[in-house]
């Protein structure tokens, strides 16, 4: 895992899981699925680690959710678990960001995710490491903001699992090239601020490390 795959964020859309830890649904008071909940963030939500991380205050308060992303080379559709192994390219860490208020005040209304979740930016990935056979039930990855530990997650932990997981959104969503899935969040989410720095780490290989300023 020494050499990086790409040194930018993949150039498709992500598809992301909902509550795919339990101490996760249950520290923001929401159930625990009884299949994945799926949504999607476009290309243009999707921003890189290699300069400081903007944060609009027109969207204000956003969260962190720190995510094993999984990138793929390969189409993928209805796919076998043989295939979405052969398809994997990289693994990375990803943030999620939300916009928590506004998303609880959607869900009241039963109405969709999008200006919550899917806004311009609100995909932060860091580099990738090529995927060379690694246990995908054995990872762990970290997200430290200000020097301290703020999230730790294990995919052991998943309630679906990385293989399965893509496998069932593969018959719903066409993945193709440059597109990366991002897991699921473990505990620990919070709000970001102006001047946060964050770590992001994947086992013991630290991928990237940036700092949070105020937009324009």
């Amino acid at each position: 895992m020494a050499k990086w795959r790409c040194n930018r964020p993949a150039t498709g859309k992500a598809v992301c899981i909902g509550r795919n830890y339990a101490e996760h649904a249950k520290e923001l008071n929401n159930p625990v699925p009884d299949e994945p909940v799926l949504f999607i963030k476009p290309a243009s939500a999707l921003v890189g680690t290699s300069s400081s991380l903007s944060l609009s205050q027109r969207l204000a308060p956003i969260h962190y959710e720190a995510e094993l992303s999984v990138l793929v080379d390969k189409p993928l559709t209805n796919a076998t678990p043989e295939a979405v192994i052969a398809a994997i390219a990289g693994l990375g860490v990803a943030l999620d960001l939300t916009r928590r208020e506004a998303q609880s005040a959607l869900k009241e209304k039963g109405l969709p995710w999008e200006l919550a979740k899917a806004f311009d930016g609100s995909c932060v990935q860091s580099p990738f490491v090529p995927f060379d056979g690694q246990d995908l039930t054995r990872l762990q990855y970290q997200l430290d903001i200000n020097g301290a530990t703020r999230q730790q997650g294990d995919t052991g932990m998943m309630l679906n699992p990385v293989v399965e997981l893509i496998c069932h959104l593969t018959q719903y969503f066409t993945l193709q090239p440059g597109d990366i899935v991002l897991t699921g969040t473990p505990k620990g989410v919070g709000q970001l601020y102006n001047g946060d720095a964050l770590t992001l780490t994947l086992g013991d290989t630290r991928l990237a490390q940036f700092s949070c300023v105020e937009a324009p």
